[in-house]
């Protein structure tokens, strides 16, 4: 495995570097930036996988790219294929710093923000016939490894150098390398401009603030007209529609399946096909974050392998892409099974396949379709297959039908959640309990029924036509790694929001007139809570209005001063935990 032959750590040691030195500058201004920090911003490397050569990634994580890069033998993938996976970080390299990284990350929807534990590998691809070579054919694939879930940006930025790659080798890679180099950081919300081999890439990372479901259109200016530039509409965002085609009757029973958290494994006959459709699969539940693990291509190499293919245990909550018929075996004890041929857009309208019960799953080989004895809660929603064929009889473009897809699962998704997020919003104690001179209050306890009697009232019905067992779906969603992920980020938020308002009333309070009231030892142990709690504001960015941190500030500098000369100089140059 090698990223640059020049220097054997090149790109991949410069990528395990982490660009904390510019941690304490704003995103867009970075102070004393190594070499290669703009390149780690993102990417960790890039890597040419013929075979292991030394590199800053562990024995493991080298192992573990070298199998996922490349198809299964059986695949058949001639030509050039692109594709995705998903694998552990090592726990030995785990890192959790307070850098630029980190603040960007603040700032992105809860469905992009990176996961600590694992990375993403983008796929470019090639098999062609080679006399020449002993095998007969010329293999290689090049691959970038990253922590940013930016599908679509980093497909798009292998479809523009992999072929030239392969053609000129290392030394049009070292120029690749440092054009990611001059990237701008990845900051959420503004237009980059991201210079590749002689084009610029024009995209948007969405926010946290974006409206559900809006598209940024990016704008040319008139003095990048005669640059070669394109537009990227999405940087995250798969075909929803070529991805759900061959399933196409059965998208919202696969929503619930994703939704509650439940095994799925999706067989495909090419790790471009499993990754496209395990990734479709992840975002149908969006905005709402899919909490438990997903690879988009798994194999039988794979370190976790038996991890999830035990049969002692009942399968985890996990979404599985695989093309090795060897799992048509292995898997037959999971309890839904999503199988898909060649994905293609259809030119006439899809035929219903119904559910298929699981003993039917013979080989890989099985037809196309859904296997499993789920259940689902919700009565199916005619209208959106109704209006999706239509879109396929009136030759309407693929983008469009993956939009009213989007659309359609978006708003299916809020309906779900909206009357938990107002329920939990009720557990948040009112403004006027909140003193000043007592720590905050805390949040009432989740009681599953007391939300339920909220359901009669003020459920998914006031924004959503669809009729079934609501009750048993969120019953059975209480109980998944969706809920459990989606509750602590909400409760972490609330519990900001009270430490944001305490600060608040602090700030409103006579702190030097209570100062003057009270011992030389009550007034020291408050400057010094006040000092932590100025640090902590400061690290976790709490919620709180603009001048607050500045009052408090000034707060404390007027107790300082009036304490004796002694222990101001104590107070000034103690620091805070």
């Amino acid at each position: 495995m090698s990223a640059r032959e020049q220097s054997q750590s090149g790109a991949l040691s410069a990528a395990s570097r982490s660009p904390c030195e510019a941690a304490e500058a704003a995103p867009g201004r970075c102070l004393s930036l190594l070499p290669w920090d703009r390149f780690s911003a993102w990417l960790h490397c890039v890597c040419v996988v013929i075979y292991p050569q030394h590199s800053k990634l562990t024995d493991k994580e080298k192992t573990s790219i070298c199998y996922l890069s490349f198809p299964d033998s059986n695949s058949g993938c001639l030509g050039d294929t692109q594709f995705c996976f998903r694998f552990r970080q090592s726990s030995s390299r785990r890192l959790s710093l307070h850098c630029m990284l980190d603040q960007l990350d603040r700032d992105l929807p809860v469905s992009l923000k990176k996961d600590p534990a694992y990375y993403y590998g983008y796929v470019y691809f090639r098999q062609v016939r080679d006399k020449t070579l002993k095998r007969g054919y010329f293999q290689k694939s090049l691959v970038l490894i990253s922590k940013l879930p930016y599908i679509h940006l980093f497909h798009t930025v292998l479809r523009h150098i992999a072929p030239e790659y392969f053609v000129k080798n290392e030394p049009f890679l070292e120029a690749v390398c440092s054009d990611v180099d001059h990237w701008p950081p990845p900051v959420p919300g503004k237009t980059l401009n991201l210079p590749i081999m002689g084009i610029i890439m024009k995209v948007q990372i969405p926010t946290c603030h974006d409206k559900p479901g809006t598209t940024h259109i990016v704008q040319f200016t008139h003095e990048e007209d005669a640059q070669i530039s394109i537009a990227l509409p999405t940087v995250h965002e798969v075909d929803l529609f070529k991805c759900f085609c061959p399933v196409f009757f059965h998208i919202q029973m696969l929503w619930e399946l994703v939704l509650l958290g439940e095994p799925v494994v999706v067989m495909a006959p090419s790790p471009s096909e499993s990754s496209d459709t395990v990734l479709a699969l992840v975002s149908c539940i969006s905005p709402l974050k899919y909490c438990s693990d997903f690879r988009p291509y798994f194999t039988i190499h794979d370190s976790e392998f038996k991890e999830y293919t035990t049969r002692t245990q009942a399968p985890p909550s996990v979404i599985l892409g695989v093309t090795n018929p060897f799992f048509a075996k292995t898997l037959q004890h999971w309890p839904h099974i999503v199988r898909i041929g060649e994905i293609k857009l259809p030119g006439e309208v899809p035929k219903q396949v119904k559910v298929k019960k699981l003993k039917n799953l013979k080989t890989l080989d099985s037809k196309p379709g859904v296997y499993t004895s789920y259940k689902p809660y919700l009565n199916r929603d005619e209208e959106i297959i109704k209006q999706l064929q239509k879109g396929v009889q009136q030759k309407r473009p693929a983008e469009a039908q993956s939009v009213i897809l989007r659309r359609y699962f978006l708003e299916l998704t809020q309906s779900f959640i909206i009357p938990l997020e107002r329920y939990v919003a009720s557990l948040m104690p009112l403004q006027k309990s909140i003193s000043p001179w007592k720590n905050p209050p805390q949040l009432r306890q989740f009681s599953q029924q007391d939300f339920m009697k909220t359901l009669e009232k003020a459920g998914p019905q006031l924004t959503s036509g669809l009729k079934g067992d609501w009750i048993g779906l969120y019953r059975h969603f209480l109980k998944s790694p969706n809920f459990n992920g989606w509750f602590r980020t909400r409760r972490k938020e609330m519990t900001q929001k009270l430490e944001a308002l305490h600060l608040e009333a602090l700030c409103n309070e006579d702190l030097l007139f209570w100062s003057q009231k009270h011992t030389e030892v009550e007034t020291v142990d408050l400057v010094l809570k006040l000092k932590n709690k100025l640090f902590q504001a400061d690290r976790e960015h709490l919620p709180m209005k603009p001048d607050t941190m500045e009052k408090l500030q000034m707060h404390i500098d007027a107790i300082i001063l009036a304490l004796p000369d002694d222990l101001q100089d104590i107070l000034l140059k103690t620091g805070t935990t």
